[in-house]
């Protein structure tokens, strides 16, 4: 029960602050801390527990709910699912634990943070496709409260906007698992089941139909050019942790999404659309790159850059899905890549929207123009944000560098002329980075912040664990390349 147990704690928890009354702001967030960081060990113990030479999907728990229906409560997780898990719970736990004006609402603001923790951490977990339509939608609920109520700007526009857009592609979803269900005799919600039979193929028309909603509303999610527009303007009004853990987990659900259905149950499919695909990721790589390279606001640049890098997995997930038979190995190196994007993608986007929200809440400013200079006023902060940068514009020796050479290996091999056009999105990254680093900390400091405090002990304690984190991946990858691959080569290999 341990996977019940990952998802019900915080559930729990957010219970418990959401009835109960008498809650100051230091009890309420240290409650919330510890009830947070409870998936992370669950989650730790099952990785040390996990066989990578065992079944694809491991730890399952199944209920049955609608037998007549073939609806049951399934969970279970294959290498790539726990990689993501286990990250998706740690972004949150350091998103709870960073400082933030609760806005005297600091009961709420935790049990919402719970509660999304939980639902969230569900749509990693599931093995039942109804199941995880039903985690997917709590988790727009969930943020949709945190934007509206706790951020600032045109925050309740910007919840609106990610609401309505966000659940039309869950819409689209729906109808498409509709689809799936009828295409399997006996008729199941069963992941494992869609996966292993592979209902629609040579399905011709309806095939293509069920496939295009899929990936619409995972690109959605992701999100994926031209379906983007959500994106930057919620990002910009919302809370610093809420941002992080939209970038950071949220977004994942989009990628991940593609791999575990689309790829995972619809393998002829996907691989006639492959090179489509590869080539809305390559669009995504580039446009999200030189938007963001245009942006004077701090958050919208970086949330700029999450399409960037979104791109980079799905390009990784397009690559792995092309049936190139004399390029197996190719394959399984770029879905690796791919989920090792998620992962460090979430580590480090999280980390720089953390930093986003310490500069909110000392200046209540983003334009990188009125910056400058910040070096020597506040060091700790000048360098997780440079660490943090650097990570994300692919540096060797950090956790982006790991994914993207994966990634870009397997696409020469598989399509050479897409991965020499990507790599110019590597190039822009990295200047885009650059030139934020230098408006915020070099050059002449403005008077108005000559007060600007340095970060305070629970907020490099926050940044120290996360960029510990994407560190350890781009120095000793090996742990995390082991539990991957084992469901890699499955999922390739059956392909």
């Amino acid at each position: 029960m341990i996977l019940t147990a990952t998802l019900g704690l915080p559930m729990l928890g957010a219970l418990v602050l959401a009835v109960s009354r008498r809650w100051t702001e230091t009890t309420a967030r240290l409650f919330a801390v510890g009830v947070s960081l409870l998936p992370v060990l669950l989650l730790a113990w099952a990785w040390l527990q996990f066989d990578t030479q065992g079944a694809l999907f491991q730890f399952v728990e199944e209920v049955p709910w609608v037998p007549s229906l073939g609806m049951a409560y399934r969970l279970g997780v294959d290498g790539i699912a726990l990689a993501i898990a286990t990250m998706s719970a740690l972004v949150f736990a350091a998103s709870i634990a960073y400082p933030i004006n609760t806005q005297n609402q600091p009961r709420q603001y935790y049990a919402w943070m719970l509660f999304l923790q939980s639902v969230s951490l569900g749509v990693f977990l599931a093995l039942d496709l109804l199941l995880f339509y039903v985690f997917f939608d709590l988790s727009l609920v969930g943020m949709f409260f945190l934007i509206g109520r706790w951020g600032h700007g045109q925050a309740q526009h910007s919840a609106f906007k990610f609401f309505l857009y966000t659940f039309c592609g869950s819409l689209l979803l729906l109808l498409a698992f509709i689809g799936l269900y009828l295409s399997v005799e006996p008729h199941t919600f069963d992941m494992r089941v869609l996966i292993e039979q592979q209902p629609l193929a040579g399905a011709g028309v309806s095939a293509g139909l069920i496939f295009l909603a899929l990936m619409l509303g995972f690109a959605i999610k992701a999100p994926i050019v031209p379906v983007h527009t959500w994106l930057p303007q919620a990002h910009v009004d919302a809370p610093g942790p809420a941002s992080a853990v939209l970038a950071g987990v949220l977004l994942k659900m989009g990628t991940y999404g593609i791999l575990r259905i689309p790829y995972s149950m619809m393998g002829e499919t996907f691989a006639r659309y492959a090179l489509i695909i590869a080539l809305f990721a390559v669009v995504s790589i580039l446009y999200g790159a030189l938007v963001a390279f245009g942006q004077g606001n701090l958050k919208r640049r970086i949330a700029y850059t999450s399409i960037n890098h979104m791109g980079y997995t799905v390009l990784g997930i397009a690559v792995a899905g092309a049936l190139f038979q004399d390029a197996v190995y190719a394959r399984e190196m770029a879905l690796i890549g791919a989920t090792v994007e998620m992962v460090a993608h979430g580590l480090i986007t999280g980390a720089l929207f953390l930093i986003c929200g310490s500069f909110w809440q000392r200046t209540e400013e983003y334009d990188l123009d009125s910056y400058g200079g910040l070096l020597r006023q506040a060091p700790l902060l000048a360098t997780f944000a440079i660490l943090a940068s650097f990570a994300s514009l692919g540096l060797p020796g950090l956790a982006g560098f790991v994914a993207e050479f994966h990634i870009f290996a397997g696409t020469f091999a598989v399509y050479p002329w897409l991965a020499v056009i990507g790599v110019l999105g590597i190039l822009i990254t990295a200047a885009l980075f650059l030139q934020m680093l230098q408006k915020l900390f070099f050059g002449a400091m403005p008077q108005r912040w000559a007060k600007f405090d340095d970060l305070r002990p629970a907020e490099w304690g926050v940044l120290g664990v996360l960029s510990a984190s994407f560190v350890i991946i781009g120095i000793a990858p090996q742990f995390l390349l082991t539990l991957i691959e084992a469901s890699a080569t499955l999922l390739v290999g059956a392909r």
